[in-house]
């Protein structure tokens, strides 16, 4: 019998050329259907918050901010990052893969993905949100600072919202000074007030 493997294939199973490229075709549309289903489940699994979404601030450490830079200052108080939350707006919008979350980082305040791989924070993604002022006030009540909202402790944090290339997305973060302030929590109502709060050095 002449011809390739899948000719002989072909000849074997009695299918002419024309219905050999019907098959084929539909074969590769389940392929890519079967491959998107399972890219776009995993996807969905990668955002969505822990079903707790309570952080435990007295578990994230006492250390003060890190001797090295970079250094991370918040209204030119040097901290520790020692959580960060990232979330989308709307109901189904992803965040970007993580190879692409350095960008998001930087695009909070410059530098801000060097002060991650240094501090280490407890880093989590939440489910996609509706309102600032609603993603700022869940993520205070699930992490829960000591004193009159931090003031008086060496605890502080802030969550709001900030923009990548014109897209909308809400951030949440934990910081820790050295000592005792009056820093609290601080709501971020636009993305210029991430500037005038927190400053990478070095």
């Amino acid at each position: 019998m002449g011809g390739g493997p899948l000719t002989r294939v072909l000849n074997m199973l009695g299918l002419s050329s024309t219905m050999a490229v019907a098959l084929l075709a539909a074969i590769a549309i389940v392929a890519v259907l079967l491959f998107w289903k399972i890219r776009s489940g995993r996807q969905s699994r990668s955002v969505a918050a822990p079903s707790n979404l309570r952080i435990d601030v007295m578990a994230l450490g006492t250390q003060g901010p890190p001797a090295d830079p970079p250094v991370l200052e918040f209204y030119n108080t040097p901290v520790r990052l020692a959580a960060i939350v990232v979330a989308p707006v709307g109901r189904v919008r992803n965040l970007p893969p993580p190879d692409e979350m350095g960008d998001v980082l930087n695009a909070i305040v410059p530098e801000l993905a060097r002060v991650v791989a240094s501090h280490r924070p407890l880093a989590r993604s939440w489910p996609a949100q509706l309102s600032i002022k609603g993603f700022a006030h869940m993520f205070f009540q699930h992490a829960r600072l000591p004193g009159d909202g931090g003031k008086g402790s060496p605890w502080c944090a802030a969550a709001g919202v900030f923009k990548i290339e014109g897209q909308s997305m809400m951030a949440g973060m934990i910081f820790r000074t050295k000592s005792t302030s009056s820093h609290g929590q601080e709501i971020i109502d636009s993305e210029e007030k991430w500037l005038s709060m927190l400053r990478v050095r070095g």
